[in-house]
């Protein structure tokens, strides 16, 4: 049983459209799929619809956290699968991560003409094509002018990286984010802890374990062997389910579908634990089923 619980679609800053992430998923041999699209569950209907059979979809959102250490912001992010998408304080905390995030990037932009680029919010907005706009849809949209060679690219410094770069809004506290996802019924795991820059500490994760947290993500394209290692020891430790994912962004990022997988007892695990949705096959007709 292959199980990947980790993907993004158009709805935030992946390029393939829900449909095309689950038609991806059924051609890698998947059994299992998350659509954890950021801060959304926009996607969950259309990638139901589209799901081919013997496919199963998880669906789920990747949370935008934070949380500050010695005055210091570590930006987090969490994993919530099989909540309700209409708990209301959840759906109010998704939506106002959301509207910081467009009103970052439309100052960006803001910025990028003021330095004589001849890029338009509008064209931005439609490279979105969903929910959630961020720094990639720039960095297309910039392509799309000629102005650069990739979207790589403009993440450098002369770019998006630092001479037009403004720092993200405020996000969820991550432990505000995990009690939401948890009333809301979901089961939480927090995504790539061990990624280069954003190493979250040993307490923190002990701190959120103590509140619910219920797994973490060992086996990530961004976490080499040492990191997957040590993850996976905290998690012993901590008694958290350990997850593996792709991570796919379509041809945003390099990884694919089925990189990194996820025990299906794990999975099982995973499942059991959640009282806000169910998974969805072929025989269910709408992402919100609730148990």
């Amino acid at each position: 049983m292959r199980i990947d619980l980790h993907t993004h679609s158009t709805v935030s800053d992946g390029t393939a459209t829900p449909t095309q992430v689950v038609d991806a998923a059924a051609g890698a041999g998947m059994d299992v799929i998350a659509l954890t699209d950021h801060d959304s569950s926009t996607g969950w209907t259309e990638a139901a619809t589209a799901l081919p059979p013997g496919l199963t979809l998880v669906p789920g959102a990747e949370l935008s956290c934070a949380c500050y250490i010695d005055g210091q912001r570590l930006g987090m992010h969490m994993l919530a699968y099989l909540f309700d998408p209409n708990h209301a304080g959840l759906s109010a905390a998704m939506a106002e991560v959301r509207d910081g995030l467009a009103a970052r990037a439309q100052a960006m932009v803001d910025l990028l003409r003021a330095g004589g680029e001849d890029i338009t919010w509008e064209e931005v907005r439609e490279l979105a094509a969903g929910d959630t706009v961020g720094r990639p849809h720039i960095a297309q949209a910039l392509v799309n002018r000629g102005r650069i060679d990739s979207t790589a690219e403009a993440f450098q410094p002369a770019w998006l990286g630092e001479r037009y770069y403004l720092p993200k809004p405020a996000s969820m506290k991550v432990f505000d984010a995990l009690r939401l996802v948890r009333e809301a019924g979901g089961v939480a795991v927090l995504a790539h802890p061990r990624r280069k820059g954003r190493i979250v500490p040993r307490e923190i994760l002990a701190r959120l374990a103590e509140e619910g947290l219920f797994g973490v993500e060992a086996d990530h394209p961004e976490h080499d062997d040492a990191a997957r290692k040590d993850v996976r020891a905290l998690a012993a430790e901590l008694n958290l389910v350990v997850t593996g994912s792709s991570d796919f962004h379509g041809t945003r990022k390099p990884s694919l579908i089925g990189d990194n997988t996820t025990d299906p007892q794990v999975y099982e695990q995973i499942v059991e634990a959640a009282t806000g949705a169910a998974p969805i096959t072929t025989t269910t007709s709408t992402g919100t089923v609730r148990r």
